[in-house]
C-alpha cells in the first residue's frame, strides 16, 4: 500500500513513512492510494471471528508486507485487549462504548496501535523520535499512556491551559518517563497549528525526528475502523439498517468508520454530532467551509474549529456534494441541549452519558430511527473523566474506576509555552 498527500504535492510513501513522518512535507493529510473492499464472506461469517481476526482482515491491506502477520496479530491481540460493547439503550438505538481501555476514551486504540507500529519500525534506529500532539482533551492522556516506555520515542504533548478537564489532565501530565506535556494558553486549534508549522520548519526537522500522534497520522487513524466493525458484529442478527451518530471533533472517528463502509461494511447512514463548534455543520448547509475559532464546551474533546480530517471525508466521497449529503448528516447542539439529553437518558433508562455521548444520542434523535434502523452512537469517553459535569447535571456520585484512581491524586507536572517561538526552543533544547 502507497500513501499520498491530499495536498498532491509530495511523493508518495510506504505505510511506515506515513506513520514515521505523520504529515507530508507539502502540509497535506496522508491517504491510502487505493481501498479494497473486502469479501462479501468476511461480513457474513463475521459473527464467527474474534476481534483480532476482525481486526487484521480489515487493517491487513493498508499495513501490507511492512509487518509481519505474526507480528501484526501480536501487535492487534495487545491493542484489542478489552471489550466494546454494544448496549442497549431504547427499542432501536444503542450505545457503542469505547471506554474500557486504559485511559477509558475511544482514542486509546488509534494511540496503542500507532505506538506499537512505530516501536517496530523504530526498533534498529538509533535516533530517537520525537511524537509531537496536540490535544483537546482525550488524545492527550491515550497518547502518553499508548507510548509510555517504548524505547527510541520521545512524546511531547501540546494543550490548552484550562481547557481540559481535570482528570484528563491527570492523565496526560503525571506519567513522567519519555512523556513531556506543555501546557499553552488558546485553544486546541491553536495547538495544532503549532504541531503543523512545528512539522515544517527545517531548523527543527534537521536535527529531530518528529511525528504526530493526532489522527492526522494513518496508524492513529485507520484502526478506528474497528469500532464500527465490532459493533456490526453485534448488531447484524436484528436485520436493521444500521446508522452511527457519532461525536465529532477532528472527525476523525467518523471518516475511519466511512473507510469501514468502503470496505464493504453495511451502514445506511453517518451522522456526525457536534457541540457548538459548528464548522461542518454550517457547510452541508452552505456549501461554504468557514472554520472559525472554536469554542469552549462540557464536551471538551470536541472543541475544534477547523476539523483536520474532514478533507478525508470529502476525498471518500469524490468530492460530491450530493453523493456526501445522501450518506452522511451532521448536526450541532448546545450544552444546555447535552445536558438535558444526559438527564433524559439517565431519568428513562438508568444509563450514565458523558457529555459527548449524549451528543451523539441527540444527533440519533434529530435524524430519526424508523422501524427498519438501528442507532448507534458512540460513547467516547467514561462518565468519570467528566466528573464535575456529569455529577452536577445528574445529581449522582460516580466511583472511581481504578484506571483513574491510580493517577487522581499524583502531581501534575507540566511546563507553561506562550508561543510557536517557545515550543521551537524547547524542541531543540
Amino acid at each position: 500500500m502507497r500513501y499520498y498527500s491530499l495536498n498532491n504535492k509530495a511523493s508518495k510513501v510506504s505505510f511506515s513513512e506515513a506513520v514515521i513522518t505523520g504529515l507530508a512535507p507539502d502540509r497535506g493529510l496522508y491517504f491510502p492510494e487505493n481501498i479494497q473492499p473486502l469479501p462479501s464472506s468476511f461480513f457474513e461469517n463475521i459473527e464467527e471471528m474474534d476481534t483480532v481476526e476482525i481486526a487484521y482482515q480489515a487493517i491487513q491491506q493498508f499495513v501490507g508486507d511492512e509487518i509481519p502477520e505474526s507480528e501484526l496479530r501480536a501487535i492487534l491481540a495487545d491493542v484489542l485487549s478489552f471489550e466494546f460493547p454494544v448496549v442497549p439503550i431504547e427499542d432501536r438505538i444503542g450505545t457503542l462504548e469505547l471506554f474500557h481501555g486504559p485511559t477509558m476514551a475511544f482514542k486509546d486504540v488509534g494511540a496503542r496501535f500507532m505506538a506499537r507500529c512505530l516501536g517496530y519500525f523504530n526498533q534498529n534506529n538509533k535516533n530517537n523520535v520525537t511524537v509531537l500532539v496536540a490535544t483537546s482533551g482525550d488524545t492527550g492522556g491515550a497518547v502518553a499512556k499508548g507510548f509510555l516506555g517504548v524505547q527510541g520515542v520521545d512524546v511531547v504533548i501540546l494543550y490548552p491551559s484550562g481547557k481540559v478537564s481535570t482528570i484528563q489532565e491527570k492523565q496526560l501530565t503525571t506519567l513522567g518517563q519519555n512523556i513531556t506535556a506543555l501546557e499553552t494558553d488558546g485553544v486546541f486549534d491553536d495547538c495544532q497549528d503549532m504541531v503543523k508549522t512545528a512539522f515544517l520548519d527545517k531548523e527543527i526537522t534537521n536535527q529531530k525526528q518528529l511525528t504526530s500522534a493526532n489522527s492526522i497520522n494513518v496508524a492513529r487513524w485507520l484502526p478506528q475502523l474497528f469500532y464500527f466493525l465490532f459493533a456490526y458484529k453485534q448488531v447484524k442478527h436484528k436485520g436493521k439498517n444500521i446508522i452511527f451518530s457519532v461525536p465529532s471533533g477532528n472527525f476523525g472517528n467518523i471518516c475511519a468508520g466511512i473507510v469501514a463502509k468502503q470496505l464493504g461494511l453495511p451502514v445506511k447512514h453517518f451522522v456526525a454530532s457536534t457541540n457548538s463548534n459548528d464548522t461542518v455543520v454550517r457547510y452541508l448547509k452552505t456549501l461554504n467551509y468557514e472554520p472559525r475559532s472554536s469554542k469552549a464546551t462540557i464536551s471538551n474533546a470536541m472543541d475544534v474549529g477547523n476539523p483536520s480530517n474532514f478533507i478525508r471525508i470529502q476525498k471518500l466521497f469524490n468530492h460530491n456534494f450530493e453523493e456526501l449529503k445522501h450518506s452522511f448528516s451532521a448536526y450541532s447542539f448546545s450544552d444546555e441541549q447535552t445536558k438535558e439529553a444526559m438527564k433524559n437518558i439517565f431519568n428513562t433508562t438508568g444509563y450514565i452519558a458523558d457529555p459527548h455521548g449524549a451528543v451523539g444520542y441527540l444527533g440519533l434523535k434529530e435524524k430519526g430511527i424508523r422501524e427498519d434502523e438501528f442507532g448507534i452512537f458512540l460513547e467516547t469517553a467514561h462518565p468519570v473523566k467528566f466528573l464535575d459535569v456529569v455529577e452536577n447535571t445528574l445529581n449522582i456520585e460516580i466511583s472511581i474506576p481504578e484506571q483513574i484512581a491510580e493517577i487522581i491524586h499524583k502531581k501534575k507536572k507540566s511546563i507553561s509555552i506562550h508561543n510557536y517561538e517557545e515550543l521551537k526552543e524547547f524542541l531543540l533544547a
